[in-house]
């Protein structure tokens, strides 16, 4: 019997990973026609007399309650040029970003069709971390000042939490995401059960457009950060389970256990001073897992399916 087991197993994988390297392939080979245009170059070089030019070419970057003093102002504003200064050192050229980013690009036409290269738009925003990145159906902007380094001077005085992401690594990842919220849908999420196979979703469909970054990447956490909930996936589970916290409606357990946090709040002093934050998303990224497994359904399907139907469907069982 468990050499049958095992037979079926391998046929099952041999299969997957035929199928996985078909995916690749012909992902490799859509065509997508991507230049990114820095902005945040142009803005640096730019004088007073170059305004107009600026706004003809990237004019969706000037915000109509801002008159041209306010632009030309901050043409020599000292801390826009020391934004400019050190983007461009860090960034002196993007051949990295770009290559992966056409990684992302060709995914996305892969997966939702529909999906249109949109323009790629790079820029400067005064540290704005918490929108590191912007996308709509024809521009997606890169605030590559958010991308600095986690150990770079300009984020002094932010949690560690917050810089450990701000790298240039993360860009592709962050897109990724901000793509993945256009098409997950959003439906109201009324408790933590719904706040999990959210993002679990996203996580999900990070897995199909960026298979070239990490796990650890993926979602924000360092390698040890994975390692840990990984092998205490089991223990989170059942104190979910015992606390009774899948259906509660508590509006305080989303940043417990979803949102970034410096760590998880157990309330067990030896539990919350090793977890890092988010293990919500983690535990709700592998009933998404299991769902895909264990029922033959669609990435299309997924993105509607409700949270009750994939975690009843899911047979998800936690392991050591």
């Amino acid at each position: 019997m468990r050499v049958s087991i095992l037979i079926i197993s391998l046929f099952f994988l041999v299969f997957s990973c035929q199928d996985n390297n078909k995916d690749a392939d012909q992902i490799a080979n859509i065509d997508v026609n991507l230049n990114i245009a820095r902005f945040d170059v142009a803005f640096a070089e730019a004088r007073p007399g170059d305004l107009d030019q600026l706004k003809t070419e990237f004019p969706f970057m000037f915000p109509s309650q801002f008159d041209d003093a306010f632009w030309v102002g901050k043409m020599s504003d000292t801390l826009q040029l020391q934004l400019n200064e050190e983007t461009i050192k860090q960034f002196p050229d993007l051949k990295k970003e770009e290559e992966e980013i056409k990684q992302l690009f060709q995914s996305l036409k892969y997966y939702f069709p529909t999906f249109k290269t949109p323009r790629v738009i790079t820029t400067t925003s005064d540290v704005d971390y918490r929108n590191k990145v912007i996308v709509t159906d024809t521009i997606a902007v890169i605030e590559l000042d958010t991308y600095l380094g986690s150990d770079h001077f300009f984020y002094e005085g932010l949690q560690n939490y917050i810089v450990a992401n701000m790298r240039p690594e993360q860009i592709v990842v962050d897109l990724a995401d901000a793509y993945a919220k256009k098409y997950v849908s959003n439906a109201k999420r009324k408790n933590l059960l719904d706040e999990m196979v959210y993002s679990g979703k996203l996580l999900y469909i990070k897995d199909k457009l960026i298979p070239f970054k990490s796990d650890a990447e993926k979602i924000g956490y360092t390698q040890a950060q994975l390692d840990w909930v990984t092998a205490n996936q089991e223990q989170m589970w059942q104190y979910f389970i015992q606390k009774e916290l899948l259906y509660s409606t508590d509006s305080k357990l989303p940043n417990r256990f979803i949102n970034a946090a410096p760590f998880s709040k157990f309330y067990l002093a030896e539990i919350d001073n090793e977890s890092p934050g988010k293990v919500g998303q983690f535990v709700g990224w592998q009933i998404v897992k299991a769902y895909m497994e264990n029922n033959d359904v669609t990435l299309a399907e997924l993105l509607n399916a409700p949270a009750q139907t994939v975690f009843n469907k899911s047979k998800y069982k936690p392991r050591q």
